[in-house]
This record gives C-alpha cells, structure tokens and sequence, in this order.
C-alpha cells in the first residue's frame, strides 16, 4: 500500500512540476528529442536494430510455435502433430513402430 502511494504522489508531484515548466519548456524538449532521433548516427543503429529483428522474426516464431506445441500437448494428453518437412527417416520408424503393434496407418 505504501508503493501505491508514493506512486500517486510522484504522479501528483510530476504532473505540478510538469505544468509549471510550461509549453516552451516542452517543445524545447520535443525538439532536442527530434535532433537526437534523426541524427544519422541513431538512424543507423535502428536500421541495424530492424535488421536484426527482421533477421531473427522466423526463428523465434518457429521457436514460440514448438514450444506452444508442446504446451498444448501436456495440457490435452495429446502427441504433437508431426511437422511437414519431417525427414523419410522418422516417418519409416513410425511405419516400422505400427507394423509392430499390428496396426497400420491411416491417412
């Protein structure tokens, strides 16, 4: 309760500084904010920055995907479905596997 509270007094406390700075006090601001921003400087740092993500956005979409799988498949008690790009090798162990039990695949 005592965070909460200090949290709603530096609110108070900063909005009273922040309306007696004023108008100018916030463009100036603004502005040393857009010099900063559109120094090229900056601007190649975020076009590396978008790179990288663009870069990396697969992988931890493939990696979010598996894990949700998996997730998924604790919760129901299910197997994962099986990926389409499996290798020839596990789709003829699951057909050596079935051949086994007696039972066969069904498509």
């Amino acid at each position: 309760m005592k965070g909460k509270i200090l949290f709603v007094a530096g609110l108070g406390l900063g909005y009273v500084l922040g309306t007696r700075a004023g108008r100018e006090k916030y463009e100036q601001l603004k502005s040393n904010a857009m010099k900063v921003w559109n120094d090229p400087r900056v601007q190649r740092q975020v076009d590396a920055a978008e790179t990288f993500v663009k870069d990396k956005a697969p992988d931890v979409a493939e990696f979010v995907s598996d894990n949700a799988k998996k997730v998924v498949s604790q919760v129901t008690g299910k197997k994962p479905a099986a990926r389409s790009g499996a290798s020839s090798a596990s789709a003829s162990t699951g057909g050596a596997t079935a051949a086994k039990s007696g039972t066969t695949k069904s498509s």
